[in-house]
């Protein structure tokens, strides 16, 4: 499941990030600003229409990212 995925007000956990066409450099980009393995994110909200951009939290840090972006980060879904 990646982080575009889980719905909102649900926690995960981060397993990896990758890569994606035509975000070449984006997993790095992530990981600078907190995506790494073994940390909590939450999604806070989607925008309407559409869920674009999501509000998500990881560590004590909140970011909006497009939906592409959050494609690249793969969860485990936390439960409730």
């Amino acid at each position: 499941m990646t982080l575009n995925d889980l719905p909102a007000g649900r926690a995960g956990r981060v397993l990896r990030v990758r890569d994606a066409d035509p975000l070449p450099d984006r997993a790095r980009q992530l990981g600078e600003i907190g995506f790494t393995p073994g940390e909590p994110v939450c999604v806070l909200r989607r925008a309407m229409p559409g869920g674009d951009p999501m509000v998500v939290r990881i560590g004590s840090s909140t970011f909006a990212l497009r939906r592409a972006e959050a494609a690249c980060v793969v969860v485990e879904p936390l439960d409730p």
